[in-house]
């Protein structure tokens, strides 16, 4: 289970056994998994800046999650692409049996071991010191995290835009292949040995000739100018619908059986060599470009979600570190825990620590919730009041479905 409980009481006598107690309970009745999570001493300055830092740590504690969603979605939609060949490459290898799962792909085997590296970081958590230098006062600290954050987010917009225009820009070549004979891109079809180039006198056209009458085609072309080079015509594409010919013949009967083809229903496309290069050439840039860029913006995400992943979990102790002064005073004296409840246990591991702290606001218990909302509107940036502090964590955000 990826979910995970940042707890708070004060370093008290009673508190400390009443967490003793709590670990002992949690391993006992296997309620979850219990971690060291050490907050250093930080600058505390007025009751005014706690408030107002308060809330702005609330504000960027969601934003930076909102930040690492947009990101990890981002590695998994520029990962599917490369998930999808796997698969093809499997299907078509014939590895795939009736008695045999399809192996994972390569998108979800990297969220997985992600969400080893994440839960890993968390367990052993140590405050960075020289990203969040513990000198700094709470609000230029935590105007540091904001400004890291936002810069990561307007370069991923900035990359995401670079790279969505080169596919753009390629997917749109690639559409001028598709569709019928009669409009779509010859590229990949003709080739220059096809042609007849750098005649005075002769040229190759190329013919579009319905499928139900390529016979006709064959023994009438020949007579559509006297003019036509006979047994020039060649086959170079046949589809459900209609091939494509080519047929040499004088350039001065071009406009001749142009109309006589006509006649016969049969198109003859507009065809410049020249364009059909040049096509090809961009394609084989922008094919260059996008797996270029591909390689270069999946990294630099996978980067940049671990920093902003660092920068969250810096938040949510900074969280804790404030609101412990609000709710416990000064000097500063608290103590945490990250808890990982049991999938099955979190309503039992939930009334354990309910019953351990008690203490600490007996009122919690006797079911007066506007006390918790009398705290919440002083803005202590709780979601949701116990009588210990409390923050979620979830790292459900890097789903690998």
């Amino acid at each position: 289970m990826a979910e995970f409980w940042l707890i708070a009481v004060p370093l008290d006598k009673v508190s400390s056994q009443s967490l003793e107690k709590l670990k002992r309970a949690t391993v006992k009745a296997s309620l979850g998994s219990y971690f060291r999570f050490h907050i250093p001493e930080l600058k505390v300055g007025t009751l005014d800046v706690l408030l107002s830092v308060s809330d702005d740590l609330s504000r960027l504690d969601s934003y930076t999650e909102d930040v690492m969603r947009k990101t990890s979605q981002c590695i998994a939609e520029l990962m599917e692409q490369s998930g999808d060949k796997f698969k093809e490459n499997v299907l078509t290898n014939g590895e795939q049996k009736a008695h045999r799962k399809l192996p994972q792909s390569p998108v979800k085997m990297y969220f997985q071991a992600l969400r080893v590296d994440l839960t890993a970081y968390m367990t052993k958590f140590q405050w960075d010191r020289a990203k969040y230098p513990t000198a700094l006062a709470l609000k230029p600290l935590t105007d540091l995290i904001f400004k890291q954050v936002a810069q990561v987010e307007t370069e991923m917009k900035s990359r995401n835009a670079a790279y969505s225009d080169v596919k753009l820009s390629l997917r749109s070549l690639e559409e001028k292949k598709e569709g019928s004979l009669q409009t779509r891109s010859l590229t990949g079809i003709v080739k220059k040995e096809d042609l007849v180039l750098n005649s005075e006198y002769l040229t190759t056209l190329l013919v579009v000739v319905p499928r139900t009458c390529i016979r006709q085609w064959e023994n009438t072309y020949e007579s559509m100018s006297e003019f036509v080079v006979p047994r020039s015509s060649r086959k170079l594409l046949e589809e459900d619908d209609a091939g494509i010919f080519t047929v040499t013949l004088f350039k001065n009967a071009v406009s001749e059986f142009k109309a006589n083809a006509k006649k016969h229903k049969f198109a003859v496309r507009d065809f410049s060599l020249e364009e059909v290069e040049r096509q090809q050439q961009e394609m084989s840039r922008l094919s260059g470009d996008k797996k270029e860029q591909y390689g270069i913006f999946v990294r630099w995400l996978k980067v940049n979600f671990n920093e902003v992943f660092v920068a969250w979990i810096h938040i949510k102790a900074l969280r804790v570190f404030v609101e412990s002064v609000l709710r416990y005073g000064l000097p500063v004296s608290f103590q945490t825990l990250l808890l990982q409840p049991q999938k099955k246990q979190v309503k039992r591991l939930r009334e354990e620590l309910n019953s351990v702290f008690t203490h600490l606001d007996p009122i919690t218990v006797t079911g007066k919730q506007e006390v918790g909302l009398d705290i919440a509107e002083v803005n202590l940036g709780q979601q949701e009041y116990y009588s210990y502090i409390y923050y979620p964590i979830s790292i459900n955000l890097v789903d690998s479905s």
